[in-house]
C-alpha cells in the first residue's frame, strides 16, 4: 500500500475526530452532526464504500459490548416484555409492513427482495440509541427500554434477512423452517453467551492483573460474535450476554481492572462510534453512482413511502404493545404496578434512528441479487432520513413533553448518601476495632487522619443534594476542600514537572507520582 493510499485511510478517522471534539465543545449531538459531515464529504472522498464484513466482524462486536456492560443487567430485567415486544414483535411487524410497501411501489421486484428490505430497516441502531437517549436526560425506565431494544433486536432482523435472502435468490424455504432458524440463532446465541460468560468470569479472577484482564476483555467481543456466527447462531445475542454479564460482575474486581476498563471501552466507543457515524454520510456518492439512470423523482417517492411506513409500523406496534398487556393481563399489572406514561410512550415510538448495521446488511446483499441498487438507494434514504428527522426533532419533542430524569437524579443522589453514611459507618467501626486492638503510639495520628477522612465522604454527599451550596449561597466545606485541593495538586505537579526538567528526578519518578495525584484528583471531580 503505497503512501498515499495510508493518507487517504487515515483521512476519516481524523475527520471523524475533530467533527466529534466540536460537537462535544459546543454540546451538539455528535451522531447527526457526523452524518451531515459525511453526506456533505462524499463528492469529495467517493472512494469510501462501506465494507459489510468490517462492520459485522470489526465494529459491531465491540460496540455491542461497550453498550452492554455499560448497561444495567437488573434494569433489563425489569423491562424484559417491552424489550422483547419491541426487538423481536416489532422487527418482525417492520418488516411485514415496510415488505408490503415496497412490494406495492416495485411489483417487479420478487416478495422476498421486498420483505429483505424490510428486514434490513427494521432495527433501531445501539449507537444511535445510546447516543441521543442518555444525552438528552430521558427516564431511566424510557433509557433501558430503548437501550434493550436496540441491544437484542439485530439478532431478529439479521435472522430474519438472512432467511429473506436465501428465498429471493431461489433457496426454496417453508416458514417452518424459517421459525426453526430463528429459533435456533436465538437460543444458540444465548447458550453460548451463558457459556463464554461463566469461562470468561473464571479466567478472570485468576488473572488478577489489571492490564491482563482488561487485554483478555478486549479480544471478548470478537471471539464471542465469531464463536455463534461459525455455528450459525445468533452472534449478536452471544456479544451482548457475555457483556452484560461482564459489567454485572465489574464492581467484584479489582479497582485497577475497573478504572483501566472504563478507560478503554471509553476510548474504543468514542473512535469506532465518530467512525461509523462518518461513514454512514460518506455512502451517499457510491450509492447514488450505483443507481445509474433512474428517475429521481420516482426514487424520492419511493423513499418518502419506505420512510414513512418504518416510522409510522414503530408508532402503530409501539402504542398498543405497551398499555393492552396490562389491560389484559392481571400477571402484567402485578409485575408492574406503575402504569407506563403516555409521554414515556409517545418517546419510545419516535426513537427509531437506524444506523450502521442496516447499511451493512444492505451492501452485503450478493451483486446479483434482484434489485440490488434500489434497495441500497432506499436503505440509505430511511437511514439518513431517520437519524436527520427524528434525532432532530427528538429534544424538541422531549422538551414539549417535559420528560427529564431530575426526579430519578435526586433519589440517586439521596440513596448514594445514605449508602455512604452505611458503609462509613461500619468502616469507622471496624476503624475503632483494629486501634482497640493496639496501635503505636506514633500510629495515632493514622488513625485520626482514617476516621476524618471516613466522615468526610458521607457529608460531601449530604451536601450535593442541597445542589453543592449552603442555605445562604455560600461554598459548603466540602466544596472549599475541593477547591484547595485541586489548587493544591496543580502547584505540586508544577514543581514536580520543574524538578524533572532540572535532572533531579527522573521521568519514571515523574509519573509515578504525577499518577497518585490523578487518583486524587480524579476522586475530587468524582465528588
Amino acid at each position: 500500500m503505497s503512501q498515499e493510499s495510508v493518507l487517504q485511510l487515515l483521512l476519516v478517522p481524523v475527520i471523524a475526530i475533530a467533527v466529534a471534539a466540536v460537537a462535544r465543545r459546543r454540546e451538539w449531538s455528535a451522531p447527526l452532526l457526523l452524518v451531515l459531515a459525511g453526506l456533505v464529504l462524499s463528492p469529495v472522498v467517493p472512494g469510501y464504500q462501506l465494507d459489510p464484513e468490517l462492520i459485522l466482524l470489526v465494529f459491531l462486536p465491540p460496540l455491542l459490548y461497550s453498550a452492554a456492560i455499560d448497561s444495567s443487567y437488573t434494569r433489563l430485567k425489569a423491562v424484559r416484555r417491552p424489550v422483547a415486544l419491541l426487538s423481536i414483535g416489532l422487527v418482525l411487524f417492520t418488516t411485514l409492513v415496510v415488505g408490503w410497501v415496497t412490494h406495492l411501489l416495485l411489483p417487479e421486484l420478487p416478495v422476498a427482495a421486498a420483505f429483505a428490505l424490510g428486514a434490513i430497516v427494521a432495527p433501531p441502531d445501539a449507537v444511535a440509541a445510546v447516543a441521543v437517549a442518555r444525552r438528552l436526560g430521558l427516564p431511566r425506565r424510557v433509557v433501558s427500554i430503548l437501550v434493550g431494544e436496540s441491544l437484542f433486536n439485530d439478532a431478529t432482523a439479521l435472522t430474519v434477512y438472512r432467511v429473506a435472502v436465501s428465498a429471493a435468490l431461489g433457496a426454496g424455504i417453508t416458514w417452518p423452517e424459517a421459525a426453526g432458524r430463528f429459533l435456533y440463532a436465538a437460543a444458540g446465541g444465548v447458550v453460548i453467551g451463558v457459556a463464554l460468560s461463566w469461562l470468561l468470569n473464571r479466567l478472570l479472577r485468576l488473572l488478577r492483573d489489571p492490564l491482563t484482564e482488561n487485554t483478555v476483555m478486549l479480544l471478548i467481543p470478537f471471539g464471542a460474535y465469531l464463536t455463534a456466527e461459525i455455528v450459525h447462531t445468533s452472534g449478536v445475542v452471544s456479544v451482548v450476554i457475555v457483556g452484560l454479564s461482564v459489567g454485572h460482575r465489574m464492581p467484584s474486581a479489582g479497582f485497577g481492572t475497573r478504572l483501566l476498563s472504563g478507560a478503554v471501552w471509553r476510548v474504543m466507543g468514542f473512535f469506532l462510534e465518530t467512525i461509523v457515524f462518518m461513514l454512514i454520510g460518506l455512502q451517499l456518492w457510491p450509492i447514488m453512482s450505483a443507481l445509474g439512470g433512474e428517475d429521481p423523482w420516482r426514487l424520492a417517492g419511493m423513499a418518502l413511502a419506505v420512510f414513512a411506513a418504518t416510522v409510522l409500523a414503530r408508532a402503530v406496534w409501539v402504542v398498543p404493545s405497551i398499555h393492552l398487556p396490562r389491560r389484559l393481563s392481571a400477571r402484567v399489572r402485578r409485575n408492574e404496578p406503575k402504569p407506563p406514561s403516555w409521554p414515556g410512550t409517545l418517546i419510545v415510538s419516535w426513537a427509531g434512528m437506524r444506523g450502521v448495521v442496516s447499511l451493512a446488511a444492505a451492501f452485503a446483499l450478493p451483486e446479483e441479487f434482484p434489485g440490488r441498487p434500489t434497495i441500497l438507494f432506499l436503505t440509505f434514504a430511511v437511514v439518513i432520513g431517520t437519524l436527520l428527522i427524528q434525532g432532530l426533532s427528538f429534544p424538541a419533542l422531549i422538551s414539549r413533553l417535559r420528560v427529564s430524569n431530575e426526579q430519578e437524579i435526586f433519589a440517586d443522589n439521596l440513596a448514594e448518601a445514605g449508602a455512604k453514611q452505611q458503609a462509613a459507618t461500619a468502616s469507622l467501626a471496624r476503624l475503632e476495632e483494629l486501634a482497640a486492638e493496639g496501635v503505636p503510639e506514633s500510629g495515632e495520628h493514622v488513625v485520626r487522619l482514617l476516621r476524618k477522612r471516613t466522615e468526610h465522604q458521607p457529608l460531601a454527599a449530604w451536601e450535593r443534594l442541597g445542589g453543592g451550596t449552603g442555605p445562604e449561597g455560600e461554598e459548603t466545606p466540602s466544596g472549599l476542600y475541593r477547591r484547595l485541593r485541586r489548587e493544591m495538586l496543580a502547584v505540586e505537579r508544577d514543581v514536580l514537572v520543574r524538578l524533572r526538567d532540572e535532572g533531579r528526578i527522573d521521568d519514571e519518578v515523574l509519573r509515578r507520582v504525577i499518577r497518585e495525584l490523578d487518583f486524587e484528583e480524579a476522586n475530587l471531580e468524582r465528588e
